[in-house]
């Protein structure tokens, strides 16, 4: 293929190719020339014109298929149009002598549609320069048309479109002719035909004048007679000329009057009625729905009011006529109920669209919205009062807080009319639908709300028999109550269960001789009220089952059954009944029927088992002999047949943006489709998918749908001896009957059975014997020959579910052999299509085909039938078959990929595009080839890339085609080729066709294709491109705009706001769910990989779409009437004013894209968080901008930020508010901390705290939510702690938001609004109190920090006294703020712990919760109100904890059991009954409730930490029990409840295991320590008090305290030291897993390299640490022995793994923490106690040994080893143990050895950490410890000094080891004794005289040398007094000494002259230098 990619035609490579490859070869070509011609230079092209030219127009004798004539002709017209026109005339004569040609054999038909094709093109691009030559063409393709067949026809109607366009107004004298002609074509045999023709005209109108003035008549009668018999395509065609041409005929004369009476002929039977109906609410949804802003849909919503009120008018007009007969047949009355319905099914929609926006609307009195809908419900049509309640229910749905209002009105007009008849009905589905709205509001409404429902339903019940006019309404209006009330779900529904069982039982006799009796008495009139009532209760039973599941208990579902069998006896009567009472009684019968099948369906089998057979038998009556001849198949078989099978039947039933009015199609012209009235009981239950109105069918219809389903599950239950009865009886009743009704009846029973067959699937049961079997393929076959194709396609489903159902190989091998051999046979088109959908249908549900014989065999078959070009619907079921199988296949398929791939480009190529579904099942084909073939595609190997190319080929034919359908299948294969070879998909071009397609301005409605599949489809494939090249999808869509076609003219400025602006706009006009989402994962992905690229850019596409609402102060009420007028000619201005100023990209977006954009806003913020800090940093980010201005910052934009949320924040849209609220939120979250650089001190954030406490105020207004009051209340926390406010006035602003938050909560249940369910002041109140304890803890904290800093600064020095005053007093201020409220929030924190403790009880434990609930939830509310409390405890209990701790658990308050709460909230009243609770309780009890309460509720939820539990909840528990810890009282009680300790530990233990994180961990080891220090108190204690007591006795007799007692023995489970060890192990050996004996001998570890921890590591293995040496302080000395060689291993260990040398001589975090625990364990009075010192001693020295040996194991590997930490050790050992330990010989040698080892070290760090410790070593107290060191070390000392005349230090590391050995030796001098120290001053004074330099030297020497000179002038003028013997003594002897020293002396008195004498001249610098050596 690559040969085809030249200028011109490759012919040498072409004539070598077979047949099919050429055409394949050309269509390459041309394709790749239509991309070349547009770039190539003008010299290039006519230099190779004439040759092109040529080749061009031979192709068209060569019969050319429909995709590469068209080719041909485009490439011609772009060759002409870039290059020379000479010899354009001949290529124009050419065309038309082919035309002229007399040959009509099928063979030269493609050259002849060539010549027709290519002249369009010709004269669409070439225009008016071809002049006069277009006469003759045009008269020559249409004399051609009057003997051409259907291809011919279109294929002339698209060339005259062409021709028309290019021409412009010069075609003008054509124009009747081609008029006439496209006249004819309108109503064409062919539906192609229909549309090319529609399309011909919609190009003549623009120029033809008289279509649209003189003809217009004449062009409206054409179109509605095109419609007839018409298929969607058309429809949609002919629709869109008609509408263009009204519409300029109409633009002179302004309609705006939407109120009219109806068409009296429109109405005349009820389906027309509601067929005019759907079709005028479908105009409205359309455009008021779909074109309008929200401004103008406001406005739209006041027009239609006052429509309404007119209307109104009408019929109290006509009510009030006193004449009883003329009232109700006024024709009024019935004209003005359809347009009454129309108005407010639209009024409800747009107000539903609106949401809470639509807010401002309802309260604006002036309008009277609310009023309007009211009024109506009392209209004489029930479908008018029944649309008046669906249209409350939107409104309650959009605005909740409405909710409870309407239920009260209506509930107190239907208990004060409950006399009339319409008020009943009226209000009755006014409370229902109320109810309805109910779950679709989460904020819900109070729940007392169900019981006076419960009330007034029973109440109309009971009154329905006193009075017989309204007895049928009562009994209706009752039971519907009752059924809406169960859709509260079971919270509300159990209080009010058994009154409703009783009514259940009361309504049916209780024995069928009570039925027999009931049938000799009443009247029509008393069984019809009968009737109503019992399908009235069957209704509600079925409501109570499928929305309260949960209740269905084993002991209700016993008390339901009992009146079913009477049900259904009076099911088998009814018909008698019928015979009996007339036809009045005909519909409340089927309505009975429909109920009681319906609730059975959805009731358990088992239960009513026993009626088995008597309902089946009216199943099979209901099947077999229905009361309607309607054909139902469009309603009760597409869900029966699979989805993709669907797609052979045409658009009808998919989804298409006209699938409202088209569904009325699907059943004929006898029924409308659905509408509320045929069933008001749909007024409560959830709306279908897509439909914005219940659509309940007529009860005929519905009565075979739910007979259908029933079957299903009975047939599948009864007995297989049963199942073949039944199944002979359907076959005969198919049988005798005879034509349309045959057919009925046969679709009913196949439905019914597929329905069973589907159950028995899904309950894995079998179908039965061999006899069953049989009968049911004799079903199955007969439908698959019907006629009706839906039948066919559900019958080859049904077939594979029999397939899946008895799953026996052989029987599926015979029912594929039955449809082969028909195959083979059959001739007619019914029979092939259906069997090859059978063959291909048939392992569906068998985990696909494994055999390849079959699978040859299908293959064979359906190739040859896919090939009948007689017939194109076999051919596009045989093609769909082949894709099915190609699926099923799978890698069996690869044999036969090359010859399927090749037949489905034949056939693309040469199909005409009339027939688009075979064009539509090729594209399947395709696809499902590109999925078997799948990552293959991107192999390099020959074949695979020509496989590739033929893909690739056939997607660009299937983009040409003009089918919308086939351009999605395009773009679908396309998406898959991208995914599986993405290299080899030119991205740029599909990015642009996706591109043209969605933004194409040239259909108005929708923006883009009026096609819902092909949107879809192209949004899909986005979706996919963007996730993994995001920017260059981006960049090739701007470019596409860019290069600016006049064919392309995008209806948004891409290149302002790009692809993404683009897609926000399109889901602003997007109606479609599925697309919605589809385009916001598309932008998500987009946001997620080129936000932080393009930050400037998203930003203001997220700030445009929140900001083009902020001016939207829509409809306050106005008072004047002046303003009225202006007002009123603002709405008119809205509605009529054709463009908005352009200015804005997007203008008034729906609510739901703003809150989008600011989702948007919160997910850049995360992706900056994520990409680098300099978005968080101003600094940095500001110098990053002015080295490269391109780099964009998110902190820069800080102000758009805030900006964005504010806007968001105080929107009319409570969801845009909540979204706004969580922007701030985060916003202050993630910039609190950024420093304003220009006011130091200050953050970046204060200067918006205007906008912040602006944002906020409005969430804390009364009429707010409760949920945007609790989100508000979370920004206030997050504010107040976050810091960024330091001035405490500025704080109150917010902080008194918070202030009148809490005066509300203290108000108690009592003050509650009665607007929302009672758990939503729950939300509010926690979200308070959670809010309080934030600002709580923080203030707390802050003040600690401060504290903390105080102190360590009062250590440091004085003077910064100033600074900390500042900044203590804002957190002292802070903490003020909170002091003035904290004893009320204490009491509230505590009352809700305390309820919080009791839901968090298990389950069997329900009975001890009080009856009434708990302080802040209500006990019937108690699951709604849970969640509340899990999201706000822990914060809670933490500041509960911090509060106790502050006030040390003394303040205990006097009033404790009588607060100002609306019950006592302490927590003493838990778990008592109030009775017997003593009056007062003591503080110690006090105290220990609220200690149990909170170390309760911690254990509890640490013991259990949900999978989902946040990190804050447990670091919350873990700091309360800190705070708890770190005070005296709870820490006796801790330290004495040693259980109590252990069990905690355990826990601790536990959450260290299973959570990973660090802060975690070390928050657990910090309690750990403390609870380890209660028990040392309690220890202490505890000795101490037996010393006072036993103080004569005798020290021996004393008690042993501590664990381990007299034994030593520790028992793990009970004992404190044995958790505590287990915990500490665990910690370390994570961290150092050399530490486990048992690893240590495996190999892994035994690498004795060491292991550096991370900074946390390090920082655990510490607190682990400083935990051990604490244990033996709890134990006995027993106690102590035992676990001593446990801790010392374990801290030697960390000291072994750990002691790694640092670069700056620093010891690692872990070593210092070792040496110190070492040290604290050493200085245990353990070691000294009698009963334990010995065994300490050896075991001291043991340990002793193991360090000194790990030094000598580490020889091998020395570099890596610390010998200073090592030798520290050994210090320790030897100065913190007593001296028995050390001094034995072996060991004192061993550790003298190391000494001298290091003195010798060439490391001057070493060498001088070495001589500090002999330092502390010779000043040791006892002589027997350090007289052995000095006499082995001292000398060796001195002579290193001495060494050190010759080499003077080099740098400070050097000056340092000396001047440490000098101090040594001048320490050592101090103690030794008077015979030695004259020899050790000798010795010392020559070292320190050779370091004196003289003036001379002094200036040039080097800062070592300086320092080292004035360290030993010091050193000599101490040491000379004190010894001034020997001093004197030596300088005599040495005169070089004597000089030496002397000029020194001098040197050094000079400078002390200099010195004093500066000071002198600043006396003022004396302090700070004072300072200084203070310090030092």
């Amino acid at each position: 293929m690559e040969l085809a990619h030249s200028l011109l035609l490759n012919e040498e490579a072409y004539n070598q190719l077979g047949e099919f490859q050429k055409a394949e070869f050309i269509f390459e070509w041309l394709q790749f020339l239509q991309k070349l011609l547009p770039v190539t230079s003008r010299a290039d092209i006519r230099e190779n014109q004439k040759k092109l030219v040529e080749q061009l127009t031979s192709l068209l004798n060569n019969s050319p298929g429909p995709p590469t004539r068209r080719l041909v002709a485009k490439n011609l017209a772009v060759l002409y149009s870039t290059g020379d026109t000479f010899s354009v005339y001949q290529t124009i004569d050419k065309c038309n002598e082919l035309i002229r040609s007399k040959d009509d054999s099928p063979s030269y038909l493609p050259t002849k549609l060539a010549a027709v094709v290519c002249l369009g093109y010709l004269y669409k691009n070439l225009g008016r320069i071809l002049g006069n030559s277009f006469t003759d063409t045009v008269g020559n393709v249409l004399k051609a048309m009057k003997n051409a067949e259907s291809q011919g026809r279109y294929e002339i109607m698209l060339s005259l479109q062409n021709i028309l366009n290019g021409l412009g107004a010069t075609a003008i004298p054509c124009h009747r002719d081609i008029y006439k002609a496209a006249r004819s074509c309108l109503t064409d045999r062919s539906m192609a035909v229909r549309c090319a023709a529609a399309k011909c005209l919609l190009e003549l109108q623009n120029e033809a004048v008289f279509m649209w003035s003189t003809d217009l008549d004449s062009v409206v009668t054409l179109c509605f007679k095109s419609f007839e018999g018409s298929n969607y395509d058309v429809r949609l065609a002919v629709s869109k000329l008609l509408g263009t041409v009204l519409a300029r005929a109409v633009t002179t004369k302004q309609t705006t009057d939407l109120v009219s009476q109806s068409h009296p002929k429109a109405i005349q039977t009820q389906m027309d009625a509601i067929c005019c109906r759907r079709c005028v609410s479908f105009i409205l949804r359309a455009t008021v729905g779909g074109l309008l802003g929200e401004k103008a849909q406001i406005a739209a919503a006041k027009e239609i009011c006052q429509a309404i009120w007119k209307l109104k008018k009408v019929v109290d007009a006509a009510m009030s006529d006193s004449n009883l007969e003329t009232r109700i047949t006024t024709t009024d009355v019935t004209a003005s109920q359809h347009v009454l319905v129309c108005t407010l099914q639209e009024l409800g929609s747009l107000i539903h669209g609106l949401g809470t926006t639509a807010a401002p609307l309802l309260q604006d009195s002036s309008a009277g919205i609310l009023e309007a809908v009211i009024s109506v419900i009392l209209h004489p049509s029930i479908s008018v009062r029944l649309t008046a309640a669906w249209c409350l229910r939107c409104i309650a749905v959009a605005l909740p807080s409405y909710v409870s209002l309407l239920l009260d009105h209506c509930i107190e007009r239907l208990s004060v009319l409950k006399s009339s008849p319409e008020a009943v009905t009226g209000y009755s589905f006014a409370v229902a639908a109320l109810l309805g709205a109910v779950k679709h509001c989460p904020l819900g409404i109070p729940h007392g709300k169900g019981k006076v429902i419960m009330t007034v339903a029973e109440d109309l019940l009971c009154s329905a028999s006193r009075n017989s006019r309204i007895s049928l309404q009562r009994t209706q209006a009752g039971w519907l109550l009752i059924a809406a009330l169960m859709t509260l779900g079971p919270a509300v529904v159990q209080h009010h269960l058994p009154r409703m069982l009783l009514l259940w039982k009361c309504i049916f006799p209780s024995s069928p001789k009570d039925l027999e009796t009931e049938k000799t008495r009443g009247d029509s009139f008393t069984w019809q009220v009968t009737l109503e009532g019992r399908a009235g209760a069957l209704c509600a039973i079925k409501s109570f089952v499928s929305h309260c599941a949960g209740l269905l208990t084993d002991e209700v579902v016993q008390r339901l059954l009992p009146p079913l069998p009477s049900a259904v006896d009076l099911l088998t009567q009814l018909s008698s009944i019928y015979k009996l009472y007339g036809n009045s009684l005909k519909t409340s019968s089927t309505v009975y029927r429909h109920k009681l099948y319906e609730l059975l369906a959805v009731l358990p089998p088992k239960t009513y088992e026993g009626s088995f057979s008597a309902v089946l038998k009216e199943l099979v009556a209901d099947l077999t002999v229905p009361d309607s001849q309607i054909d139902a198949s469009t309603f009760l078989l597409p869900p029966l047949c699979h989805a993709n099978d669907l797609l052979l039947l045409g658009p009808l039933l998919q989804e298409t943006d006209h699938r409202f009015i088209e569904e009325q199609l699907l059943l004929g012209n006898s029924i409308a489709g659905g509408s509320l009235e045929y069933d008001p009981y749909s007024v409560y239950e959830k709306v279908a998918k897509g439909d914005s109105v219940p659509k309940p069918l007529p009860p005929v219809l519905s009565v075979i749908s739910a007979a259908t389903r029933l079957f299903g599950v009975i047939f599948s239950h009864v007995a297989e001896s049963r199942r073949l009865q039944v199944l002979e009886q359907l076959l005969d009743s198919i049988k005798q009957t005879k034509g349309s009704r045959q057919q009925i009846v046969q679709l009913n029973v196949v439905s019914a059975f597929s329905t069973s067959l589907k159950h028995l699937a899904s309950c894995k049961g079998s179908l039965g014997p061999e006899e069953v079997r049989r009968s049911a393929l004799t079903l199955v076959m007969g439908a698959l020959k019907s006629n009706n194709p839906l039948l066919r396609c559900a019958a080859a489903e049904c077939l594979a579910r029999l397939a899946q159902v008895v799953s026996d190989s052989a029987f599926t091998a015979g029912l594929a052999q039955v449809s082969f051999d028909k195959l083979k046979s059959a001739r007619d088109v019914v029979s092939r299509t259906g069997h090859s959908l059978a063959l291909g249908c048939l392992y569906r549900y068998l985990g696909g085909i494994g055999s390849t014989q079959h699978l040859n065999a299908c293959v064979g078959i359906l190739y040859t039938l896919s090939q009948d070009s007689t017939s194109p619907d076999v051919q596009a079921w045989a093609l769909h078959s082949l894709s099915l199988i190609v699926d099923l296949a799978g890698p069996l398929f690869h044999v036969h990929v090359e010859p399927t791939l090749s037949l489905v480009l034949m056939l693309l190529l040469t199909v005409p595009p009339a027939y688009a579904e075979v064009h539509q099942s090729l594209g399947r084909c395709l696809n499902a080839l590109i999925t078997t073939l799948g990552p293959e595609l991107q192999g390099s190997s020959t074949t695979v890339s020509a496989l590739r190319t033929s893909c690739l080929l056939g997607c660009a034919v299937m983009q040409d085609n003009p089918d919308c359908l086939v351009q999605a299948q395009a773009i679908s294969c396309l998406q898959q080729l991208h995914m599986f070879a993405p290299r080899h998909v030119n991205l740029s071009s599909l990015v642009s066709c996706l591109c043209e397609i969605l933004l194409d301005n040239s259909v108005l409605v929708n923006l883009c294709s009026s096609y819902l599949l092909l949107r879809r489809a192209v949004v899909a494939c986005l979706h996919q491109l963007v996730q993994r090249e995001a920017a260059e999808v981006s960049e090739y869509a701007v470019a596409l705009v860019k290069e600016s076609r006049e064919d392309f003219t995008p209806d948004v400025n891409v290149r302002e706001i790009g692809l993404e602006g683009a897609l926000l706009g399109l889901l602003d006009k997007e109606l479609d769910q599925r697309l919605c989402q589809d385009i916001k994962d598309t932008l998500s992905h987009m946001l997620t990989s080129m936000a932080v690229e393009k930050l400037s850019f998203w930003l203001k596409l997220c700030k445009d779409v929140l900001a083009a609402s902020a001016d939207f102060n829509t409809v306050a009420s106005v008072d004047t009437t002046q303003e009225e007028e202006t007002a009123k000619a603002d709405d008119v201005s809205v509605l009529t004013s054709a463009s908005v100023e352009r200015s804005h990209p997007f203008s008034n977006p729906r609510w739901s894209t703003r809150v989008f954009a600011a989702e948007c806003v919160c997910k850049i913020i995360s992706q900056c968080e994520n990409a680098d800090s300099a978005h968080f940093d101003i600094t940095l980010a500001q110098e990053r901008k002015q080295r490269d201005s391109r780099d964009d910052f998110l902190v820069l934009h800080l102000s758009d930020l805030i900006r964005m949320a504010f806007m968001a924040a105080t929107d009319h849209s409570d969801q845009l508010r909540l979204s706004g609220l969580q922007t701030l939120l985060i916003v202050v979250r993630k910039f609190a901390a950024v420093p304003e650089p220009e006011f130091p001190g200050h953050v970046i954030l204060e200067q918006y705290q205007a906008n912040v406490g602006a944002a906020l105020r409005p969430a804390f207004a009364p009429e707010t939510p409760p949920d945007v009051t609790a989100k508000a209340c979370q920004v206030c926390s997050a504010w107040i702690a976050s810091g960024v406010v330091s001035d405490l006035n500025d704080l109150r602003r917010v902080h008194q938001l918070l202030v009148s938050s809490l005066v509300k909560v203290q108000a108690g249940k009592e003050a509650q609004s009665q607007q929302y369910n009672e758990s939503t002041s729950t939300m509010e109140i926690l979200a308070v109190l959670k809010a309080w304890a934030e600002v709580y803890i923080v203030a707390v904290e802050k003040q600690k920090n401060l504290s903390d800093a105080h102190n360590h600064l009062l250590k440091i020095a004085n003077s910064t006294e100033e600074s900390y005053r500042d900044t203590a007093s804002s957190a002292s201020g802070l903490l003020d703020l909170v002091q003035a409220d904290l004893g009320t929030l204490s009491k509230l924190w505590l009352a809700a712990l305390q309820d919080f403790a009791l839901l968090t009880l298990p389950s069997e434990y329900a009975s001890q919760l009080p009856a009434e609930g708990g302080t802040f939830y209500t006990a019937e509310t108690i699951e709604n109100a849970r969640p509340h409390y899990y999201n706000s405890w822990a914060l809670i209990l933490y500041a509960t904890a911090l509060w106790l701790t502050s006030t040390g658990f003394i303040i205990v308050d006097p009033d404790e059991g009588v607060t100002n709460l609306s019950r006592p909230v302490t927590p003493t009243t838990m778990c008592q009954d109030s009775s017997s609770r003593p009056l007062v309780k003591s503080p110690e009890d006090v105290n220990t409730d609220r200690f149990h309460l909170i170390l309760g509720i911690t254990v509890e939820s640490l013991c259990s930490p949900r999978s989902d539990a946040a990190m804050e909840n447990i670091i919350a528990c873990l700091r309360a029990l800190q705070a708890l810890f770190e005070v005296p009282w709870p820490r006796s009680k801790i330290g004495g409840d040693q259980e109590l300790g252990v069990e905690l530990l355990n826990v601790l233990h536990r959450l260290i295991l299973t959570r990973e994180s660090p802060d975690i961990q070390l928050a657990a080891l910090e309690v750990v320590r403390l609870i380890l220090f209660a028990a040392q108190e309690h220890v202490k204690e505890k000795r101490r008090s037996a010393e006072v007591d036993d103080g004569a006795a005798e020290k021996e007799t004393l008690p042993e305290f501590g664990e381990g007692k007299d034994t030593g023995g520790l028992v793990p489970g009970k004992s404190l030291v044995f958790a505590t060890l287990e915990l500490c192990v665990c910690i370390l050996v994570r961290q150092l897993p050399q530490l486990n004996p048992k690893l240590t001998c495996s190999p892994a570890v035994q690498s004795g390299k060491h292991l550096l921890l991370s900074e946390d590591g390090s920082r655990l293995v510490s607190a682990a640490l400083v935990i051990l040496s604490d244990v033996p302080a709890i134990c006995s000395p027993e106690g102590s022995i035992s676990v001593l060689p446990t801790i010392l291993y374990l801290i030697i260990g960390v000291l072994k793994e750990t002691a790694v040398k640092l670069r700056d001589g620093q010891l690692p975090l872990t070593v210092a923490a070792s040496l110190q625990a070492l040290k604290g364990l050493l200085s245990s009075p353990m070691a000294r106690a009698e009963k334990s010192r010995a065994a300490w001693t050896d075991l001291l020295r043991s340990a002793l040994v193991t360090v000194l040996d790990c030094w000598d194991q580490a020889d091998g590997l020395l570099q890596e080893l610390d010998e200073t930490s090592l030798l520290t050790a050994i210090t320790v050992f030897i100065m913190s143990t007593s001296p028995e330990v050390t001094t034995i010989e072996c060991l004192q040698k061993r550790c003298i050895e190391k000494f001298k080892l290091t003195l010798d070290s060439k490391d001057p760090f070493v060498q001088h950490k070495c001589y500090q410790l002999l330092h502390s070593i010779f000043q040791h107290p006892n002589k027997t410890v350090s007289y052995p060191y000095i006499h082995s070390l001292a000398s060796s000392i001195v002579g290193k000094l001495q060494e050190t005349e010759k080499a003077k230090p080099e740098n400070a590391a050097e000056l340092q080891v000396i001047q440490e050995g000098i101090k040594v030796v001048i320490a050592l001098t101090a103690t030794a004794e008077e015979e030695h120290r004259a020899h050790l001053v000798a010795c010392l004074l020559p070292i320190l005289i050779s370091f004196l330099l003289d003036e001379n030297a002094l200036v040039s020497a080097t800062n070592s040398a300086k320092y080292l000179h004035e360290f030993a002038l010091q050193n000599l003028m101490q040491i000379g007094p004190q010894y001034s013997s020997v001093f004197k003594k030596l300088i005599a002897s040495s005169p070089a000494m004597k000089a030496r020293l002397e000029s020194a002396v001098k040197g050094n008195q000079e400078s002390i002259k200099v010195k004093t004498a500066k000071h002198a001249k600043n006396p003022g610098k004396s302090s700070s230098i004072q300072l200084k050596t203070n310090f030092l």
